[in-house]
């Protein structure tokens, strides 16, 4: 970059996120896509590779099932959710399916959770009974789930032969791979009291502030600075990134539409459930236009990790062309290097279309 060098390795790993989204009656297209590019991704480098669950929607509905068949399809590349909404699930099955996913993958599972519990007034009446039960409660069962405590003093008796009663498979050290999705001051609080991962979106209470960086950078210090447990203090950062050196024209057309139709929303903060909130704009233009922003980013101190937010609905060839381009012209301004050599780092967006 011209006047501009790298002294530090501002961004240490790197992954992307996606959502799986497929079209109407057809969602095996969309989870195929899906797989052929976090194995892309593996090829290209990058440390993590993350999938939203999202419910009511037409896309990926169940994150876990999803990583035990990219466990398959890869071999190096961490594999996370971006998040799994426990307002839903019965915590203890729940670790048991994360411990089974990360038994797959030879121990490279990152458990993204959170407090949510979206559409709420719709699945009611398939959700659980117990609706009234504490988001934060259903967390610390699940993290006691994760740990393997004995529930008896007595063996059980199975056909396998006496077994101790815990929670089966159980994988040391998976409690502290937890990463909290949070964005409110008492999520971040949370996390760090309890020595869980931090996963921060575009989205972030904004606190004194109108604009989502210093908001956000207010949350990272708040985390560091409050962090127990034997845990690492890490933050992951969503950044919508969307660069466009190698995009053709009817690619960059789409992309700019795209971030247009986004923009108003990053002007102001917005009233959200009560909450007054700021948005982060979405990174569109050429990969030394990105590049620039996130060093002037204050999140990216050479410890925060960042999240490819890849946009929702774009098609496989534009997948990846955007990640290409990051790949090669956006992370190594940032200091950021690839997790492994790879045949992949000189071959063409074109070849790839083909894998």
């Amino acid at each position: 970059m011209e006047g501009r060098a790298v002294t530090a390795r501002r961004v240490p790993r790197a992954g992307f996120i996606l959502a799986g989204n497929h079209p109407e009656g057809d969602p095996a297209r969309g989870l195929g896509e899906t797989l052929r590019l976090f194995a892309f991704g593996e090829d290209l480098g990058f440390d993590v590779a993350g999938v939203r669950q999202r419910h009511l929607e037409r896309g990926i509905s169940s994150a876990l099932p999803f990583l035990a068949a990219a466990t398959q399809r890869t071999a190096r590349i961490r594999l996370e959710t971006d998040v799994v909404p426990l307002g839903y699930e019965t915590p203890f099955r729940l670790a048991e399916d994360y411990a089974t996913v990360d038994a797959l993958s030879g121990g490279r599972v990152n458990v993204g959770i959170s407090t949510s519990s979206p559409h709420g007034d719709l699945l009611a009446s398939l959700g659980r009974s117990d609706d009234a039960a504490d988001s934060y409660a259903l967390i610390e069962r699940f993290l006691e789930a994760l740990e393997g405590h004995v529930l008896a003093d007595q063996p059980l008796s199975t056909p396998y032969g006496p077994q101790v009663p815990r929670i089966e498979p159980h994988v040391e050290g998976l409690r502290h791979r937890v990463w909290l999705g949070g964005g409110s001051e008492r999520s971040i609080r949370w996390a760090a009291a309890k020595g869980l991962r931090l996963l921060l979106g575009n989205l972030s209470d904004a606190g004194g502030h109108d604009r989502f960086e210093p908001a956000q950078r207010d949350h990272l210090d708040l985390y560091h600075s409050e962090f127990e447990g034997p845990g690492e203090a890490v933050v992951g950062v969503e950044r919508v990134i969307v660069p466009t050196t190698t995009a053709t024209a009817e690619q960059r057309a789409h992309y700019l539409a795209y971030a247009e139709a986004r923009d108003a929303r990053t002007a102001q903060p917005a009233e959200l459930a009560g909450r007054r909130v700021v948005f982060q704009r979405d990174l569109v233009g050429t990969a030394e236009q990105i590049a620039e922003r996130l060093l002037d980013d204050p999140s990216f101190d050479g410890r925060t990790e960042l999240r490819v937010a890849l946009p929702y609905g774009f098609r496989e060839d534009e997948y990846r062309q955007i990640l290409f381009d990051i790949r090669h012209a956006v992370l190594p301004e940032l200091g950021w290097e690839p997790a492994a050599t790879d045949a992949a780092a000189s071959v063409s967006v074109t070849a790839h279309e083909a894998a």
